[in-house]
This record gives C-alpha cells, sequence and structure tokens, in this order.
C-alpha cells in the first residue's frame, strides 16, 4: 500500500509541475513526435494509478486485483487529462478586434454624417463597441441605423443606410 501512496503523491507533484512548466516538459515528447503524450496525462496516470491501487489495496483486494483497478483509473484519468489540456490548448481564442472586423457589421449613427464630411457610429464587434469617424454619400441624421461597407482609413469607415421596407 506505501508503494501505491508514493506513487499517488509522486504523480500530483508531476501533475503540479504541468501547471507551472508544462509546456517545458512537453516539448521534451514533441521530439518524441509523440502528441498524444503530455505531462498533465502522464501525471493523471501516475496518481490515479497509486491511489486506485492504494484503495483497493486497503480493502483487502488481492495484488493483481489492485494493479488492474489502478490501472483502470489510472487510463481514465490519463485520457481525461490528455482530452481536457487538447481542448484548452486547441482552443479558439479571440484576437484583438481591429476595424476591419466592422465591415459588413450593422452600426448606430452617433453623431450626423453630412454629405460631405464625417459624422460618428458605434458598432458592436465580438462584444466590444467601438467608434469610428463615418462618411457617407447622402446625409444620415444621428440614431439611424447603417451598415458598415468599407475602411477608409485607421479610424474611419464608409457607411450605407440599412433599408427598410
Amino acid at each position: 500500500m506505501t508503494v501505491f501512496l508514493v506513487l499517488g503523491i509522486a504523480g500530483l507533484v508531476v501533475l503540479a509541475l504541468s501547471l507551472v512548466a508544462g509546456d517545458l516538459f512537453d516539448g521534451a515528447f514533441q521530439a518524441l513526435e509523440a502528441d498524444w503524450i503530455s505531462t498533465a496525462a502522464i501525471g493523471g496516470f501516475v496518481s490515479a494509478f497509486g491511489f486506485g491501487g492504494a484503495a483497493s489495496d486497503g480493502a483487502g483486494l488481492p495484488l493483481p486485483v489492485s494493479l488492474a483497478i489502478g490501472t483502470g483509473a489510472g487510463v481514465v484519468v490519463a485520457w481525461f487529462a490528455w482530452w481536457l489540456t487538447r481542448l484548452v490548448k486547441d482552443g479558439p481564442s479571440d484576437g484583438t478586434v481591429s476595424i476591419t472586423d466592422s465591415v459588413g457589421q450593422v452600426a448606430r449613427v452617433i453623431t450626423d454624417i453630412p454629405g460631405d464630411g464625417y459624422g460618428v457610429v458605434r458598432v458592436v464587434v465580438g462584444g466590444h463597441t467601438l467608434r469610428f469617424n463615418a462618411s457617407a454619400h447622402q446625409p444620415i441624421a444621428a440614431g439611424t441605423e447603417v451598415n458598415v461597407t468599407g475602411v477608409l482609413s485607421p479610424t474611419a469607415v464608409s457607411v450605407t443606410e440599412v433599408w427598410q421596407p
């Protein structure tokens, strides 16, 4: 039982190290071209194997049964750790919102847009509220919904009034 507990604690230490410096250790496994191996999966397997084996050994089960239960628990936890780390690492991340992301979006005119100058529009892109100078071919009053049709400069867009039947 002591060996199982030591393995369980060692697995927890490996899991803690994978949280702190997991990318450093995972780089060694990439050199082996084994993408399915990660420090989180190894730590999860070793700790579940140790604690599962200790629990079954403490219940008075024979050693081969304790080894089988520890191995089964280790495989399940290792798979879950591998799946979870891949989900986090390969998941999408939102980049910085730029003015080009506003093209095609519906905006609201904040200050009147004259036919020969600029007004201001507010557009929501990916949950971010952005304000841009806006130009249009015809005057548009404040409060009107418009479509952003193009980028004129890093701070200005062109717009057209939203057609409403």
